[in-house]
Parts: structure tokens; sequence; C-alpha cells
């Protein structure tokens, strides 16, 4: 007998429906056989599946099984497969009624028969549900994940024998109910308040321009002057994601099987923070099957590149595309895959081997020639594609020994909402999200100035030697600390702070 139960695979961040066809026929008994492009892990789902049955007290067919995945020129990855393939051989030899196309079913088989986690449950139940599938059949860990795609009733899975059951009446399982919206919750705490961090007042403000306006940042400063408790501070000042954007990084995560097991839906921006010793494929994505990298893994939130001169020259320069199109591109020699890579960079950086170039209390020990060698490992198109450069100093004793705290995240966080808040009215109807996300044309009409603010940016593009970029950069840096202050037009001092912020090195 002929069974097609419907599952999904995953293409990049996307779903796609596959029908898992089961045929129970006469033959060989005891074989099982599956075609259709599947890995490894699809060919073991036949040991898998065998004593899933056997120790459910179901009966396995005494017949030959053939199982067909189709597309059959799709590639299918992974054991989600295991309770589909399940399904239809329980149909096939007529231990449970047929299912009919509305019904979705994923997930991994342990050898007793309990139904495992799988990866990337977000994206199936997202494409299925735009399918026309209604019914969705996930491992019982998942259904508050697979519960955030609306319209859909989510039955949530514990084994294989309760699943029997409920295909036939006799114990049918509760659709899985939320107790409310994850975005109702609670926010969990910021790791780094900036209350707690003393002095580096400028520093603070050039992070909260940042902030604003999803602008990149490099930090250069001695060791020890709190860069990196700078950087780890910066997502207390972001502001909050919408439900769009939540869902968004949450199916990145879900599909790289990072999502927190505490929540299904990330509520934080991200901040990813890789060693420097990472690789191509590790930051901006890649493997046979590409998966998505650092770069994607930030999507919405902070990439933070500590010692950035030590990353390697090679891997540094593949971030020039992604921070330009806000998207990451693998190609392979079976297709493409793109992944989102909206995020903001922040580097920090000694200014030398030694750390202490240009520092009042320590003396330098580097030569001329090792210090430019030493900056040089960061070439210039990926300095121009940084908004803000700002020096970190060391914090001297009064300020370090002080009571006085800092002003807090909140009240920073609401300026930048605020900033935001103007933003989004004035890009209303287009698919960008801030100023930094700004092209050629919404820079022309948002980003106008007045008669001293164009003397100005001309006097700069010719004593600084600012690029077409740096140029177009400038503006949206100042279109953002404009809107910080409330101000609809550029005005020069807005123009003149966001041209602090540029490289004093050549573009």
């Amino acid at each position: 007998m002929l069974a097609k139960i419907t599952s999904c695979a995953l293409v990049g961040l996307e779903g796609v429906l596959v029908d898992v066809e089961v045929d129970v026929h006469p033959g060989q008994v005891g074989v099982i056989d599956i075609v259709g492009l599947p890995d490894a892990a699809i060919q073991e789902s036949r040991q898998r599946v065998r004593s899933a049955i056997h120790n459910s007290r179901l009966a396995f067919p005494q017949n030959r099984v053939t199982i067909n995945l189709a597309p059959a020129d799709l590639h299918k990855e992974g054991p989600a497969y295991d309770l589909p393939i399940a399904v239809g051989i329980l149909a096939g030899g007529n231990l449970v009624p047929p299912v009919d196309g509305q019904e979705l079913f994923i997930g991994e088989l342990s050898l007793d028969g309990g139904v495992r986690h799988v990866n990337g449950i977000l994206s199936m139940v997202s494409v299925a549900r735009d399918q026309g599938v209604t019914r969705i059949h996930v491992p019982a860990e998942d259904a508050p994940e697979a519960a955030l795609i609306p319209g859909v009733t989510v039955y949530p899975i514990e084994s294989l024998g309760q699943l029997a059951m409920h295909l036939n009446n006799l114990l049918p399982i509760a659709p899985f109910t939320p107790d409310g919206s994850p975005l109702d919750e609670e926010e969990p705490p910021v790791p780094v308040d900036f209350a707690e961090i003393r002095g580096q007042e400028h520093v603070k403000r050039a992070l909260e321009v940042a902030a604003a306006g999803g602008h990149c940042v490099l930090m250069s400063g001695p060791p020890g002057s709190g860069k990196t408790l700078l950087a780890r501070a910066l997502p207390s000042i972001l502001p909050r994601m919408g439900i769009g954007e939540a869902l968004d990084v949450t199916k990145i995560y879900s599909v790289a099987g990072m999502l927190p097991s505490s929540s299904p839906l990330i509520r934080l921006r991200p901040f990813r923070s890789p060693h420097h010793t990472i690789s191509q494929a590790g930051l901006v994505g890649g493997g046979h099957w590409p998966r998505p990298g650092e770069v994607s893994m930030a999507h919405r939130g902070v990439l933070f590149l500590d010692e950035l001169p030590e990353f390697g020259m090679r891997t540094l320069e593949v971030l020039r595309q992604p921070l330009e199109d806000k998207v990451v591109t693998i190609s392979r020699a079976t297709g493409s895959l793109s992944f989102p890579a909206n995020f903001m960079l922040v580097g920090a950086m000694n200014p030398c081997p030694c750390g202490y170039h240009g520092d009042a209390t320590h003396e330098c020990t580097c030569s001329r020639n090792l210090i430019e060698n030493y900056q040089k490992r960061i070439s210039g198109p990926l300095l121009d594609r940084i908004d803000i450069h700002t020096e970190v100093p060391a914090v001297d004793y009064e300020k370090l020994s002080g009571e006085t705290l800092g002003e807090a995240s909140a009240a920073v966080r609401q300026r930048v909402e605020a900033a935001r808040s103007r933003q989004q009215a004035r890009l209303e109807g287009t698919p960008l999200t801030c100023n930094a996300d700004m092209g050629p044309g919404e820079v022309r009409r948002h980003c106008e100035l007045d008669d001293a603010g164009r003397a100005l940016i001309k006097a700069a593009m010719r004593q600084m030697g600012l690029s077409a970029r740096g140029y177009h950069r400038v503006l949206k840096l100042a279109r953002t600390i404009a809107d910080l202050a409330g101000a609809e037009v550029i005005r020069a001092p807005h123009l003149a702070e966001a041209l602090q912020y540029r490289a004093r090195q050549g573009n």
C-alpha cells in the first residue's frame, strides 16, 4: 500500500516541503530502500525507524518498503525525516489511517520510540503555513518554537506510540497552547550597564551615535583602557527588537541549532565575539552544504572583533561585501545560498604591537616601521566602511575610584529608540530600518544640509580626501546625530561631529 506524508527540508534558512512517499509492497522481507538524494543521516534512519516501531509495540510490515523523498533532485539531510518515514510505514501497513496533505510531520526518533528535537523548526513551520498546511506534528521540545507561527495547530509529540494512538483517535493529543506571547515576558538583564563604566564619556557618546543609526565602530587604545567592556555594554543601549526582527534572528539560530532551550524566541539583540583564529567559512558561513557564519549569527545585532589586526587579512576582507549589501552569498557548484547579515561591526585594537603608541604614561617600544606594518593589517577599503573611529585612552585614578556612577543604559536607550523611531518614520515603505542602511538615493532625499554644512563638507572633502563612499557615510552619520538632537535638517555642528569620527589616515 502506498502512503504519502508531508515533511520539510531546509535550504539555507528557508524550508521546502517534501513528500515522503512510502510503498509497502511484496518483496524481500525487512528490506528498506530510500531514494531521493538522502544523506547518511537519512540512510541510517532505516535502523532507527525499525527499532522505534518495534519498541513502541507496533508491528513492522512483513514486506519490502520503498521510500521516496520528493522532489528527487533536492538534496535532503538530517534526521528530521525519521518521524514522517515511520508514520508512512505504519500507514502503508494499515496500522494508522491515511494522512492527508494538511498535516506536517517533523522529528528524529530514538530507538525506544521517543521523538527528539530537530533544528530549523521555525523555518519549516513557516513555509508549511504559507503552503496551506494547518496541522503540525513536532517534537514536544520544539512545540513552543513552532507555535510562534500563527495560523497553525501544533501537536507536541513525545513518542511514536503516542502519535499512533492519536492518529487512530484512541488517545488524541491536545494541541499546544502557549502561555501568552514571548514578547510579554520580562526582557533578560543586560550583561554590562553603561553606568558601571567609569570615564570614557566621549567613547560612550560615539557608541550612542552608532546604536542610534546602526553604524560600525572601531575603537583604538592601550591595553586595559576598557575597549572590550564598552563593546559588551553596547547591546544594553540598542533598541528593543520588534516581533519581525526577533523572528528573523530566531530563525537563524534555530537553523544553526543554537536556539536557547529556555525561550523559543530570541529577544535580546545578538552579540557575537569570535576569536581571531576563526576561518573565513566560520566568519561568513560555508561548508559543503552552507551554514550561517558569525556575520549571520550577528544579524540585527553586534559583531565584535577584538584585537582586530590579529585576524587574518584575507579573513577580514570577506567582511567588505556583507557590510555593503547586508547579505552574504555563498556559491557552490550545486548552487548559491544567501544569508542575512545586517549587523553592526565593532572592532577594538591596540595602536601598535606593544599597545602603548601615543600613550602618555607608558613608553612605546615599537619601531615606526613595526607600527606601520601592524596598522596596515587592516586594509583601507575596510576602514572606509567603518563610520566611527574613536580613541580610547587610559582611565585615570580619580575616575576609577570615584563613587559617582555614569548615565544608565536605560536612559541612553530611550534616546536611541527615539532616534530610531524618527528614522523608521522617514524610511516607511522601504525595507530599510536605520540610517546606516540608506543608499545614495535615500541620502540625497533625507540628508539635506544648510549653507554652513555644505561649505563644511566641501572643505572636508578637500582636506580629508574623502572618497565617494566616505562622503555618503559622513552624511548618514550626521543624519543620525541630527536625529538624536531631534533636528529635521542636518546643521553644521551635526556634520562637524560626524567628521571628527572619520579615520585620520587616508581613505
